[in-house]
């Protein structure tokens, strides 16, 4: 845990950041706009498709511009337009996407009371003529007279324009000043408006805004159900569109239980109705989210000009939801938005209402908060904790996990829920924490292992050099002290050889020689010394800590033998004499590090043990044998090897005594013959060390018919000259070398 703290306190320094952002205490403006793409990508993928016939749009479009002249059309066709949508064609409700600010002087009739006031006041004829005429020129009143009681409801927008000046008159608020007094409400503000000539207000069934909510990206994605003008709150289109369906019920604020706090937010607003109640959503703006159902075109549209010459079949408008609206080019109310970048301002409406009457208005409600921080602070610790102490495999595979998981999590809120978590801050926390461990992993760690390679790598096997790196605190090249185990060998006669030999034939055998042995050793988890001419020193326990490394080093030196045999067969191929070799391998407390001077280090051993190793491979060839171990070393051993005691021997610069073994195999794999002959060779040691000469003797010469060995030859010359020369009663069956 200790080696991670970096990487923990840099994924901790996102984290609480990133808990930042999604507790809303401050606003990251790139995780705002991820956010805002994933919703729009979500809404895209989800949209249902195809045409909703509940909502038809009569477009003025290009076709009726053609056919019926120029926008604005004169009051008396839309007059007769109402009649023909409501009398023929049985409309259930009406809606105007538009707004009629002035009035209507197309048919003359300004001057024509000019005239009647001024140059032909005093003319009886026209005043009579005048006033049969003037009911049918006042196209204002006409209009008027084709919403009246009719389920129409007008269009008309707020604006924030310091300088607007308002214009017509605004319906009978929805709620009046003072309703929401003391609540944490949202709700949006606006200085002016432009609204409908009284006289077609006070005409028309009601009326509501078509403003839409441009987010910091310039894309509308929500419609202020309810917008606050002069302290008074005022229903949007569609929403007054749908309580005219509903027969015009109340809006019933949802205000969130607060439990005892002062919160009591608004987060729904409720239309009762006789059967079913609508409970519509509303963010923190009081405004609702558009589900949109599709890109444009996704609701059925007719011309406003088949319309007025009876070209629509009945069955297409009768008993629909109709939004008069326009699409001809100059005329239309073309917003951005995450279906279209240019999208009808008409058919979002229609897409509102049908999302209002379906009941799947997407909802981000504020204790959506709460769920947000939730899964940034799961999600992050997590990654923050877990990412450091896994593999770049595991880390991805886990990364890969975590982000399936809560997208999977997030779709299902959005699909069953009709919820609207907050994705881009989890995922971003996710991917960073990802690449920051990713990048240390790279950058940091592998100028670790590198460093490790450079001090190490000519020591330590490659895959020590990768365990030391995870934990590069626990490794030092400062000398200290411990118990290890240390391997000398070295090629018999190597004098004679190099004699017999070309320099590059010599240079040849050494790199083959030395590498199949080389090989043997960092196998065995060894770490290389040194070559010493002809001689390999290794040993083991050191850099990384090996509790076997006693038995590592018997094993290498047991496979160095079988090597060599190889070997062996490869070099008389060629020509080339064949090599023996001796192995001396001594357990003991020594002093390991980085030795030498300012001109040149290594990592080496040094100490009595290590001298001791040395000295038992010099004298492998004293008694005809391949390796010699210390008692040491036999210690540490334990159980699995077959050993043959050799001796007891007091080496030079050693006045203490040592036995000394031969390894001669794993347990299990030395045949019967060979375990029988080394019971008779323990018998005959315990007799020699007893000075029964003649028993000893006896059992040499068993071991000798048997299977000679020089070692037998050996013992035999000294229990002759132990005749000759009796050691006494004191004697303590020690070999004493002078020599090296």
């Amino acid at each position: 845990m200790k080696k991670h703290w970096i990487r923990y306190v840099l994924g901790l320094v996102l984290l609480v950041g990133m808990l930042g952002h999604a507790a809303q205490v401050y606003r990251i403006g790139l995780i705002d706009r991820l956010d805002a793409i994933f919703y729009d990508a979500r809404l895209r993928l989800t949209m249902p498709g195809g045409i909703d016939d509940r909502v038809v749009i009569v477009d003025i479009d290009e076709k009726s511009l053609a056919e019926q002249g120029r926008w604005p059309w004169g009051r008396d066709r839309l007059a007769l337009l109402m009649d023909k949508l409501f009398d023929r064609y049985g409309i259930k409700v009406l809606g105007f996407d538009m707004v009629f600010a002035e009035p209507d002087v197309s048919s003359g009739i300004k001057a024509l009371e000019a005239m009647a006031q001024r140059d032909l006041r005093d003319n009886p004829a026209f005043q009579d003529a005048f006033r049969e005429m003037r009911p049918r020129l006042d196209y204002d009143a006409r209009f008027a007279a084709a919403l009246k009681n009719r389920p129409v409801i007008l269009g008309y927008y707020l604006s924030n324009d310091e300088n607007g000046q308002s214009s017509g008159v605004l319906p009978a608020p929805t709620f009046s000043p003072g309703s929401f007094a003391g609540k944490p409400i949202g709700f949006t503000r606006w200085q002016s408006y432009g609204a409908n000539l009284p006289i077609l207000q006070s005409a028309a069934a009601g009326a509501g805004h078509f403003n839409s909510i441009v987010d910091f990206d310039g894309i509308s994605r929500r419609v202020p159900l309810l917008a606050e003008y002069q302290g008074a709150y005022y229903e949007a289109l569609s929403l007054a569109l749908v309580r005219v369906l509903q027969g015009f019920p109340p809006v019933v604020p949802g205000i969130a239980d607060a439990g005892g706090t002062d919160y009591g937010g608004l987060e729904w607003l409720e239309l009762p109705g006789l059967r079913d109640s609508l409970r519509i959503p509303v963010d923190e703006d009081v405004a609702a989210l558009i589900p949109f159902r599709g890109s444009q075109g996704s609701f059925a549209y007719v011309s406003a000009t088949d319309v007025l010459k009876d070209r629509v079949a009945v069955e297409k408008l009768q008993d629909r939801i109709v939004l008069i609206g326009t699409t001809a080019p100059g005329l239309m109310d073309m917003r951005a938005t995450p279906v279209e970048t240019v999208y009808p301002g008409v058919e979002v409406h229609a897409n509102l209402i049908a999302g209002m009457l379906d009941g799947n208005v997407k909802h981000r409600p504020d204790y959506l908060l709460a769920a947000d921080l939730l899964q940034v602070l799961v999600a992050g610790a997590l990654m923050v904790f877990v990412l450091p102490l896994l593999s770049p495999l595991f880390a991805t595979l886990l990364g890969i996990t975590v982000v399936t998981i809560l997208s999977g999590f997030n779709i299902a809120l959005w699909n069953v829920g009709n919820l609207v978590l907050p994705f881009a801050d989890v995922l971003a926390l996710v991917l960073l924490l990802y690449v920051l461990n990713m990048s240390w992993g790279y950058f940091v760690e592998s100028k670790i292992k590198r460093q490790f390679t450079e001090l190490f790598g000519q020591y330590v096997p490659p895959e020590l050099v990768d365990e030391m790196a995870k934990n590069p605190e626990g490794y030092s090249m400062a000398g200290r002290k411990e118990e290890l185990t240390v391997l000398f060998s070295d090629i018999r006669g190597f004098t004679t050889i190099s004699e017999g030999l070309q320099p590059d034939q010599l240079a040849a055998l050494m790199n083959e020689y030395l590498g199949a042995m080389t090989e043997v050793v960092r196998k065995q988890r060894g770490t290389l010394d040194k070559y010493i001419g002809d001689a390999i020193m290794a040993f083991w326990g050191a850099p990384v800590v090996d509790p076997e490394h006693a038995r590592h080093a018997v094993l290498t030196a047991l496979e160095m033998q079988a090597a060599l045999k190889t070997l062996n067969h490869d070099l008389q191929a060629k020509g080339w004499p064949e090599l023996k070799i001796g192995v001396g391998i001594n357990t003991g407390p020594m002093t390991v590090g980085d030795m030498g001077s300012s001109v040149r280090k290594a990592y080496t051993v040094m100490g009595d043990a290590v001298n001791l190793g040395s000295r038992l491979e010099g004298i492998t060839k004293q008694y005809g044998v391949g390796i010699i171990v210390s008692d040491g070393t036999r210690e540490k051993l334990g159980k699995g090897f077959i050993l043959r005691e050799l001796d007891r021997v007091r080496v030079k610069g050693k006045a203490e005594p040592v036995g000394i073994y031969e390894p001669l195999g794993i347990e299990g794999q030395i045949d019967s013959a060979t375990l029988e002959q080394l019971k008779l060779w323990n018998d005959a040691l315990q007799a020699y060390r007893t000075q029964d000469w003649d028993k000893a003797e006896r059992l040499l010469l068993n071991l000798t018919r048997n299977r000679p060995h020089y070692l037998y030859d050996l013992y035999a010359k000294r229990i002759n000259h132990c005749r000759l020369e009796p050691p006494g009663a004191g004697w303590d069956g020690v070999t004493t070398f002078e020599t090296k």
